[in-house]
């Protein structure tokens, strides 16, 4: 008959070889301890195999950065010309503006996304939204406008930004 013992070997954390673990990544199967774990809905994965699976899900094309940005840009600084005209409603407005620019820019690329793709058209909105309240401090010393339009900028860049990366701020 013969009897079954437990493994005495002991695992080490392949990113720090002096702590004990019993984890494995459920990908490359590399023992990882409690620090280097990221739990995901199937079991914990090493840092490295989630960045890897989080590149998969870049699918933007070049094309898409400067189409984002130009369709972000304009509609950016059509909304602060809307903002312009509305004052205190500007707090209501920006992030209903911020929505719609977000699903301009989705369209547009085709639902390709990139982190990156996010970054640059939340960028190019918020230039956009600030060339209106620019031009008209440069012009006509109106610092008011300034403050309104970077309180737009600041509401619709924030929903913009959230809305295209898929953060759910309520569950």
């Amino acid at each position: 008959m013969t009897q079954v013992t437990p493994t005495t070997d002991v695992l080490h954390c392949y990113v720090h070889p002096n702590r004990e673990t019993m984890l494995r990544c459920n990908r490359c199967d590399r023992p990882i301890c409690s620090q280097c774990a990221v739990q995901t809905p199937t079991g914990y994965r090493c840092r490295e195999c989630v960045r890897g699976q989080q590149r998969t899900f870049d699918t933007s094309k070049p094309q898409d950065y400067v189409f984002g940005a130009l369709v972000a840009g304009v509609l950016g600084l059509a909304g602060s010309f809307l903002a312009g005209f509305l004052g205190i409603f500007t707090l209501f407005v920006a992030p209903v503006v911020g929505a719609i620019i977000a699903e301009a820019v989705r369209f547009v690329v085709r639902r390709r996304r990139s982190k990156l793709l996010f970054q640059v058209a939340t960028g190019a909105a918020v230039i956009g939204a600030l060339a209106r309240p620019v031009y008209f401090l440069l012009l006509a010393g109106a610092g008011f406008s300034l403050l309104w339009g970077a309180l737009f900028a600041a509401l619709m860049a924030s929903s913009l930004y959230y809305r295209l990366s898929g953060i759910r701020i309520l569950r």
